[in-house]
């Protein structure tokens, strides 16, 4: 009885520091805002920013509070509001006004008033006996720590398209005087790669679409050392890139003459010079940082290289396996990711150049698989077999298995280092710009 009162008392503060911890990042990204920017829509296809001042804590509460203690909500009204962010698909945007939402300060009272209520559920509530299956070993409030990390970086990309006078001054990014490095492919030999988690092994670490585990065989391929650089990619615009038709699917092509893109969303052209959109200034575009790009300027790119796009499966293997068969659970090995291994958990606001972190390299010596930058794949987004919705949350995954979501695999600047297990997915539709999303290619070996 004391080993499990010790046990559940050791998950308890556990909880709590990850929930103050994932509070302070999500404070820190908002915090940049000034309070009459909160109304503004950096994204179109996003909600504006005060939606997300509500959303997080609404999120918490709905789970924890309604969902699993069945408690009585104190502003339905506001918690239905909150509820869920949105992903329009073929123009369909929100055409909500700023007037439509409440003020900021009754938001952030509301958003306290939630805080307080869940810090003593959190305090309260038995953990390791089962008075609701979302509580059992704290699986819910894991579930609301990680959704808040991941909009912690949702949050970042879309401030991060801000003009400078509606934030904060930060830190500018130094501009890498050394050019990108050589493009360079690395042989990785036939073999297996293993996608998902074992539900029966680890039923409570990671979302639906990560389960269930399973082996794929993979013939040999080889596949870039390197994301592709904002130097490589400028040869692909010189080229006349974004003016050839051939390069791009049709639904592509259409949005490219619909948006008049002519460049990569985080670049700009000012006196002739090609300049970086960094998160808090433009600085000089740097040759050898990654290139961030959508799914569908990724493909194209692929196309005039003559190579493709890398699947999730391929993209594990180069990552997570080895020469020798087994399979490892960072690209570096089994120890858990620090500084050494790449850039992520929020240690910068912009990327640094490819190959900055040797120590971070997988075992065939394939740089930056994890930070620096989510990387597109060429698979859909759809359900491991053996696919279950969260019983909490049935649509996280589902509402979006349509085929025109794409999978990213890794990391960016902006991710929390407890989403970068090697079973989490990400997923963008393929025409969307503003994430913190490289990509690298691949040649079929036959």
């Amino acid at each position: 009885m004391k080993d499990r009162a010790e046990r559940e008392a050791g998950l308890r503060r556990q909880l709590q520091c990850r929930l103050q911890a994932a509070r302070e990042r999500s404070d820190e990204v908002l915090g940049l805002v000034r309070d009459e920017s909160l109304g503004e829509r950096p994204v179109a296809e996003r909600h504006r920013l005060i939606f997300y001042l509500g959303h997080l804590e609404a999120f918490d509460a709905n789970l924890l509070l309604r969902d699993s203690l069945g408690r009585v909500p104190h502003r339905p009204d506001l918690d239905r509001l909150f509820a869920f962010g949105i992903d329009p698909l073929d123009g369909g945007l929100p055409q909500d006004r700023e007037s439509d939402w409440p003020g900021v300060a009754e938001v952030r009272r509301y958003g306290a008033a939630l805080r307080d209520a869940v810090d003593g559920a959190l305090e309260t509530t038995p953990l390791l006996r089962s008075i609701h299956p979302n509580l059992e070993e704290g699986w819910a409030f894991a579930i609301a720590i990680e959704h808040r990390l991941m909009h912690a970086e949702t949050l970042a990309y879309l401030i991060h398209q801000l003009p400078s006078a509606s934030k904060g001054p930060g830190p500018l990014p130094p501009v890498p005087a050394s050019p990108e490095p050589p493009r360079q492919l690395v042989e990785i030999p036939a073999g297996r790669a293993t996608l998902g988690l074992e539900r029966a092994k680890d039923p409570r670490l990671g979302w639906d679409n990560e389960y269930e585990a399973h082996e794929l065989e993979l013939g040999g391929f080889a596949i870039e050392r390197h994301d592709v650089t904002n130097g490589d990619f400028l040869a692909f615009v010189a080229a006349g890139g974004y003016r050839e038709r051939s390069l791009w699917s049709e639904d592509d092509w259409a949005w490219l003459q619909a948006s008049g893109r002519e460049h990569p969303h985080f670049w700009a052209r000012r006196a002739g010079e090609w300049r970086y959109r960094a998160m808090f200034g433009e600085v000089p575009l740097g040759a050898s940082w990654p290139v961030y790009v959508s799914h569908a300027e990724a493909a194209a790119y692929a196309a005039w290289r003559g190579m493709s796009l890398p699947s999730e499966a391929q993209l594990q293997r180069a990552a997570y396996g080895t020469p020798a068969g087994d399979e490892r659970a960072y690209p570096w090995g089994d120890a858990a990711p620090t500084a050494r291994h790449g850039v992520f958990g929020f240690r910068l606001w912009d990327p640094m150049p490819v190959g900055s972190h040797r120590a971070g390299d997988s075992a065939f010596g394939v740089a930056d698989l994890v930070g620096n930058g989510w990387e597109w794949t060429s698979t859909p987004f759809a359900p491991f077999p053996g696919f279950e919705p969260l019983p909490f949350y049935a649509g996280y995954s589902a509402d979006f298995f349509d085929g025109r979501h794409f999978v990213l695999k890794g990391g960016s600047p902006r991710t929390d280092t407890s989403l970068l297990r090697r079973s989490f997915r990400n997923w963008f539709q393929p025409r969307y710009p503003h994430a913190y999303a490289t990509f690298r290619l691949v040649e079929d070996r036959g």
